[in-house]
């Protein structure tokens, strides 16, 4: 298996939860992703709008399949599939994409959670899965950054709370425990920089308060062998069928055919006082 990872950086991932690597995506690259994110008449027509308590909002777009657009090709990509596959330790395939676009003064915050907290809900029964979000602009505290928890992934899974109607976050008073003897990590990233977490890790993120944007694409696998089981979730496996390294920039601005990807028309928050 093919990897870009360092044994260094693969030693931090299952320490600390994440780690970071720097311009695993070209300036050409980028351009594209960017210009697709903002162009691409499917993703337009199914942004929508992530409110945060102080009403506050992020614009969210999500697919659950990688298709041919360029930001499909960067999901089947090797440097991305075999650092998750290596990290995971197994096959995995595409679970989910999703652009965050947070505007200057205008984009929400995000309160603590694990994305565990929701894909369980979805029918994965181990968390082995995780993300990987690709910097589209500079990612900042001033701007919005992810900001995480170092170690919390070995933590379990926690229980989750209501807190919006588009939002659930983990239950607080286990939150002030662990902010107490854990570190918290701005995830500071440069355009092309990739912030890889384990599902597990909690994160948030504060509101856009800067004249600057932050716009991130989150590209997440889950094990091939943790299939979701809950299957009209439109999340279960499909062969990931990968392409090589040169794939982005060969396609160029290749938009969706507006089936491949099955964008979502919402965003999935489990009903966790019922599901408890």
């Amino acid at each position: 298996m093919a990897t870009i990872l360092t044994p260094e950086q693969e030693a931090a991932y299952h320490a600390d939860g994440f780690v970071t690597l720097k311009g695993l995506f070209d300036a050409q690259e980028v351009a594209l992703l960017n210009r697709a994110m903002a162009e691409d008449p499917a993703i337009a027509e199914h942004m929508l709008v992530r409110a945060d308590q102080q009403g506050f909002g992020t614009k969210i777009a999500l697919w659950n399949r990688a298709g041919d657009s360029v930001y499909g090709l960067a999901a089947r990509i090797p440097r991305m599939v075999d650092t998750a596959e290596r990290l995971i330790g197994e096959p995995v395939y595409h679970y989910q994409s999703k652009l965050t676009a947070k505007e200057p003064h205008e984009g929400g915050a995000w309160e603590w959670h694990q994305d565990y907290g929701y894909w369980y809900h979805n029918g994965c029964l181990r968390p082995d899965m995780l993300s990987c979000m690709i910097a589209l602009d500079a990612t900042t505290p001033e701007n919005g950054c992810l900001k995480v928890v170092r170690g919390s992934h070995k933590m379990g899974r926690i229980d989750h709370v209501p807190l919006t109607d588009k939002q659930n976050e983990a239950d607080p008073a286990r939150m002030r425990e662990i902010l107490k003897r854990h570190e918290v990590v701005d995830a500071v990233m440069e355009p092309g920089d990739v912030f890889v977490f384990h599902c597990n890790t909690l994160h948030r993120s504060d509101r856009n308060a800067s004249d600057k944007r932050r716009w991130t694409l989150l590209i997440c696998y889950n094990a091939v062998s943790n299939d979701a089981y809950v299957k009209e979730d439109d999340r279960s496996y499909v062969p990931l069928e990968m392409v090589d390294d040169g794939a982005i920039l060969r396609a160029g601005l290749k938009f969706s055919d507006g089936a491949q990807e099955h964008f979502a028309g919402q965003a999935f928050v489990p009903d966790v006082r019922r599901a408890g």
